[in-house]
C-alpha cells in the first residue's frame, strides 16, 4: 500500500513496525511534500536501524556491516534519518583536511552573485549541466533556486568539472533532506573522492559508463540484454544504453529513487550499474510473454518508450529492485573498474588514432548557421568540419553541421604555409578542465595556435598567435620579463554572429606604427592577453571562466562581442602539425 505524505494516520515513533513517521520533520522547507508517496516496511520486518548504528559502524571501521545495513533497511522516504545520514555517508569521502567549515559556502555565494540572498530571477547555471535534465522532483520554486545556486558555486569552487549532468539531478535529491550549505558540502565531498567513482565529471567519462553498463549488461543479465537488442533496430540498443543513467533519475518513482541514494552515497557509482541491470531484468520479465501489456507496449510505442514508462510505473517495491540488484552474481567492483579502464583506454586509443583524420568533436561549432551555398563549395578541408548536435532542438535529434563557408573563410585567412599543415586539438576546456597552468602545459611548445572561444551567449571568436606562449618566460637584455611577444602575423577574427578577421594595422603598410600597435601577445600565471594598445583586444581570466574584450590599437577592432564583457563556454586551442611540432 503506497501512503502519501502528510495523509492522516496513526502516529507512531520511528523505527516502529508499520514503518509510519513522527517527530522531525522528514522534508526540508524546500519540499511540496504534497505529491511524495512512502512504501512502508513489511509489518513482519525487523524494526528499522538507527542513526546511531550507521554512525558507530563507520566509526569502527566496519564498511561492509555499514553496506549491508543500507541495503537491508528500508526506510520510507518521509523518515527522518536521512536529514542526518546522507551527510554521514557523503562526508566520509571527501578530503581529510577539506575547506568546510562553518560559513565556507556562504562566502562562496557571496564571491559568486555578490549577496547571500535567494535571487528572484533564475541564475545561470555553469554549462556542464544539461538542462533538459535539471530533474527537480518535489523542491518548490525555492528549492530549485538554491539547486541551482548550489550547482553554480560547484561549479566555481571546482573548475575542472566539464561535463556532468547527473550532478543537478543528486543535487536535488540531497535538498529535499538537507539544508542548501549541507547538501554543497555532499556535492563537493563526491566530486572531490578519489577512492571511488560517484559522478563523472567529462564527456568522455560519461561515455565510458554507458558504454561499461552495456558491457556487463550483455555479459551478467544476458537474457535481458538480448531482449532489448531483439526489439532494437541496428544500432538503436546503443542508444537505449545511452540514456541508462536516466532510466533512473527520470523514469523511476521518488520513493525508489531515496532507496537507491541512501546505497549510492556509500559505495558509490556501482550502485547505479545494479540498479540499471536490476531494471533491465525487471523489463524483460514483465514485457517477455506475448499477451502482456509491457509486450503490446512495446509494439505500439518502441522499446525505448516502453522502458522508461515501465521505470517510471516500477511495479515493485524499492527493496524488491535493491534486492534484485544486489543480487546479480560476479559482478565484483575489480570486475566493474577492469571493463571501466579497459572501455576509458579503447576510446582514449581511438581518439589518438583518429586525431591526425579528424579533430575530436567541438562544442564550439554548436549552433552555428549552416551555409546555404554548401553545393557551391568545391574545396574544403574535411579536417575541421566538426559535427555537433544542437542543444536547442535536441528533441528532435537534428545534427548540424558547421557551415563549410565559414570554415573555408577561417582557412583562407592562414597564412599560406599554414595550411599545409594538419590542424590538431591541443586543449578544450570540455576535456581538459578549466586551468591556466594546463593550457600552458599543453599549448605553450606549439607554433603557432589558433585559439576558439565560444561564450555562454553563443557567440564565438578567437585569434591567430604566430609564437609559442612559452615566451612569455622570456627577458630582454637587462633581466626583465617581456610583458609582450608575437609578431605581425598574430590575427584576430569573428566568426558569431559577425564574421571578420582583423589583423595587425602593420600589415597595412605603415611602417610608424607606434610602440602601443605591437602589442600582440601576453601572459602570466593570472591571465592572457591577446592584443594591446587603448584596450586589450581578448583577455582571459587564470580559470579560463570570464573574460572581456575592447577596441585596442594594435588590430583596431570592435570588441568582439557585444557586452564586452564574457564567460566562456568552451575554449579550444589548436595546433598544426608541421615538422617542427
Amino acid at each position: 500500500m503506497l501512503i502519501a505524505e502528510g495523509a492522516a494516520g496513526p502516529a507512531t515513533t520511528p523505527g516502529s513496525p508499520n514503518g509510519s513517521v513522527t517527530g522531525p520533520a522528514p522534508f526540508t522547507a524546500l519540499v511540496d511534500s504534497t505529491g511524495v508517496v512512502s512504501v512502508p516496511p513489511s509489518p513482519t520486518a525487523r524494526p528499522l536501524r538507527m542513526l546511531a548504528d550507521v554512525r558507530a559502524l563507520l566509526q569502527s571501521g566496519k564498511v561492509q556491516e555499514v553496506k549491508q545495513l543500507l541495503r537491508a533497511n528500508a526506510w520510507p522516504a518521509n523518515h527522518p534519518i536521512r536529514k542526518e545520514l546522507w551527510p554521514l555517508l557523503c562526508k566520509q569521502h571527501g578530503k581529510a583536511g577539506g575547506v568546510s567549515g562553518d560559513g565556507f559556502y556562504w562566502d562562496m555565494v557571496v564571491q559568486v552573485f555578490g549577496s547571500a540572498e535567494l535571487p528572484e530571477r533564475p541564475v545561470g547555471l555553469p554549462p556542464f549541466v544539461e538542462p533538459s535534465r535539471c530533474h527537480a522532483y518535489h523542491l518548490t520554486r525555492s528549492g530549485r533556486a538554491c539547486a541551482d545556486r548550489v550547482i553554480s558555486v560547484l561549479g566555481y569552487a571546482c573548475p575542472d568539472i566539464v561535463y556532468s549532468p547527473a550532478i543537478y539531478p543528486i543535487c536535488a535529491l540531497l535538498l529535499h533532506y538537507v539544508t542548501e550549505e549541507e547538501a554543497y558540502h555532499c556535492m563537493a565531498s563526491l566530486v572531490s573522492c578519489k577512492e571511488k567513482t560517484f559522478i563523472t565529471q567529462t564527456k568522455l567519462l560519461y561515455e565510458v559508463t554507458w558504454k561499461t553498463v552495456m558491457q556487463i549488461c550483455r555479459k551478467h543479465v544476458k537474457g535481458a540484454a538480448v531482449h532489448l537488442q531483439r526489439h532494437c533496430s541496428s544500432g538503436r540498443a546503443e542508444r537505449v544504453y545511452m540514456d541508462w543513467i536516466w532510466w533512473i533519475f527520470q523514469g523511476l518513482p521518488f520513493q525508489h529513487l531515496v532507496r537507491i541514494m541512501d546505497c549510492y552515497f556509500h559505495e558509490g557509482v556501482k550502485v547505479l550499474y545494479r540498479t540499471a541491470m536490476a531494471i533491465l531484468l525487471l523489463f524483460h520479465k514483465h514485457s517477455s510473454a506475448n499477451s502482456s501489456e509491457w509486450s503490446a507496449e512495446i509494439q505500439k510505442n518502441g522499446v525505448d518508450l516502453a522502458l522508461n514508462k515501465f521505470c517510471r510505473e516500477m511495479p515493485v517495491t524499492p527493496q524488491k529492485v535493491l534486492k534484485m540488484a544486489f543480487g546479480i552474481r560476479g559482478l565484483s567492483s575489480s570486475y566493474i573498474s577492469r571493463v571501466f579502464i579497459k572501455t576509458e583506454m579503447l576510446l582514449k586509443s581511438r581518439q589518438v588514432m583518429h586525431g591526425s583524420k579528424q579533430l575530436v568533436r567541438s562544442r564550439s561549432s554548436e549552433n552555428l548557421p549552416n551555409s546555404q551555398s554548401q553545393n557551391n563549395i568545391q574545396m574544403v578541408s574535411h579536417t575541421l568540419t566538426i559535427r555537433e548536435e544542437d542543444k536547442r532542438k535536441k528533441a528532435m535529434h537534428t545534427i548540424h553541421y558547421i557551415s563549410n563557408l565559414f570554415l573555408l573563410t577561417l582557412w583562407s585567412w592562414l597564412p599560406v604555409r599554414i595550411t599545409m599543415y594538419q590542424p590538431i586539438l591541443l586543449y578544450t576546456t570540455e576535456e581538459h578542465g578549466c586551468s591556466l597552468t594546463t593550457f600552458y602545459v599543453r599549448v605553450e611548445q606549439h607554433e603557432p595556435t589558433l585559439l576558439m572561444i565560444k561564450t555562454c551567449n553563443n557567440e564565438v571568436f578567437g585569434a591567430y598567435c604566430s609564437s609559442r606562449w612559452c615566451e612569455r618566460n622570456q627577458k630582454d637584455d637587462r633581466g626583465n620579463r617581456q610583458a609582450y611577444f608575437g609578431t605581425g602575423e598574430t590575427f584576430l577574427f569573428s566568426l558569431y554572429p559577425e564574421r571578420a578577421k582583423y589583423p595587425w594595422i602593420g600589415v597595412e603598410g605603415d611602417r610608424n606604427v607606434s610602440h602601443g600597435a605591437e602589442l600582440f601577445m601576453a601572459a602570466d600565471s593570472k591571465m592572457i592577453t591577446i592584443g594591446g594598445g587603448e584596450g586589450q583586444a581578448i583577455w582571459m581570466d587564470e580559470n579560463i571562466r570570464y573574460g572581456k574584450t575592447d577596441h585596442c590599437a594594435t588590430f583596431n577592432n570592435p570588441p568582439l562581442c557585444p557586452s564586452g564583457d564574457f564567460e566562456i563556454r568552451v575554449l579550444e586551442v589548436y595546433g598544426f602539425a608541421t615538422d617542427m611540432n
